[in-house]
């Protein structure tokens, strides 16, 4: 790393991405600042710099010597999953040499200390993670845990709809689902042991709230564009299955929009000022991709002037907008992602945005990374062309 670049990097301050040490002396404290970095996005810890004023004050060739042997240990040793770093002298000013650490992001989150503790970067500085929610996220992110794969204790295979998996093995694999229809459920990864898990329940069971909350959808219909409106036109809360839920959610939404005449004659037929692909590829996308670590409903809200569909969980597995805008996908849901397509209007692989946005580009999408949601504004100002 050159000085220079080093000297910039000091002189914009401590950040989520660079941390200062004067001297590092204690292993167990610098392994959590290794730990914090490692379950973030990474970043630097340059030694030899004062973290209250900034500056430069450089290190004995002893001092190096100690405090790479330090770094290593503390890194293989009171990391839990170890941790490569790498670390660099680089000479700042004739004479004044310090240490750059570089910490990668982990691939095996959460890293813990050697007491167990999980650490993550807060800004400049780091926090200790408690919540058991933020936990299992962060082993999904990292592909070591899957929400739809949890087993749910308060449900049997007594909950399971078997007529309705019946028609769907049978419509879907071209051979009867008896005999032995437990076994097959338990071959397309829905259950085991005689408990269905969240995807063999949120697609099979007769009520699926009974044994999961907040697994629905939210929808209201506003009279104007505020949020904070003290009445609506309409409201509902829609339950079910997920392909029951869609079909709610789409009849919900195509009563509230408005018909265009698609023609210039007076009896020209009238269309959704929407497209219904719209409607189709972007709900579906909600139910399938949504993270069912977060115990919230999904909001579908219809304005005046747009209509917001509120996705629970960030986009998985540092996919971006532009990604998604462009058809890169990464799975979420890999159970739901992989039957939806024989029980939704749902193609997978990664097509649906792009669909939605040739039907109709007036759509914007935020990943809201701070509120854990993903939300998807589609504005109803654009005229349709005939």
């Amino acid at each position: 790393m050159e000085a220079l670049e080093v000297l910039d990097i000091i002189a914009g301050g401590e950040t989520s991405k660079a941390q200062f040490k004067l001297n590092v002396t204690n292993a167990t404290s610098i392994a959590q600042e290794i730990v914090a970095f490692a379950n973030t996005k990474g970043g630097l810890i340059i030694i030899g710099v004062n973290d209250k004023t900034g500056s430069v004050e450089g290190l004995s060739y002893q001092d190096i010597q100690r405090i790479n042997n330090l770094l290593t240990t503390a890194a293989n040793e009171q990391v839990k999953s170890p941790i490569s770093i790498e670390t660099e002298t680089v000479e700042v000013e004739p004479e004044q040499r310090i240490i750059v650490a570089r910490v990668p992001e982990g691939i095996s989150k959460p890293y813990k200390d050697k007491d167990g503790l999980v650490f993550v970067k807060n800004g400049s500085d780091k926090r200790k993670v408690t919540s058991n929610e933020e936990l299992r996220r962060m082993l999904q992110r990292s592909g070591g845990l899957y929400a739809e794969e949890q087993v749910l204790p308060h449900c049997t295979y007594a909950d399971i709809d078997w007529d309705k998996f019946s028609h769907f093995y049978e419509t879907t694999y071209e051979e009867p689902a008896e005999p032995d229809q437990e076994r097959k459920f338990e071959n397309l990864r829905l259950g085991q042991g005689g408990k269905p898990n969240l995807a063999g329940a949120l697609l099979f069971t007769n009520n699926p709230q009974k044994s999961i909350t907040g697994f629905f959808i939210t929808a209201i219909w506003f009279w104007g564009n505020d949020l904070e409106a003290d009445s609506y036109r309409a409201s509902d809360y829609l339950r079910g299955t997920l392909p029951e839920q869609f079909s709610q959610a789409r009849d919900f939404l195509m009563r509230t929009l408005h018909k265009v005449q698609s023609g210039d004659t007076f009896n020209s037929p009238g269309v959704l000022e929407i497209p219904k692909v719209v409607l189709t590829e972007l709900l579906t996308n909600a139910l399938i991709h949504r993270d069912y670590f977060i115990k919230d409903t999904i909001k579908l809200y219809i304005f005046e002037n747009r209509i917001e569909i509120i996705s629970p969980g960030r986009l998985p597995n540092n996919l971006t907008v532009e990604q998604m805008k462009r058809g890169i996908r990464k799975k979420r849901n890999d159970i739901l992602d992989s039957l939806a397509p024989n029980l939704l209007e749902y193609k997978g692989a990664g097509s649906g945005v792009l669909r939605a946005l040739k039907a109709y580009p007036h759509i914007d999408f935020i990943n809201d990374i701070e509120a854990e949601q993903v939300r998807v504004v589609i504005h109803r100002t654009a005229k349709l062309e005939a």
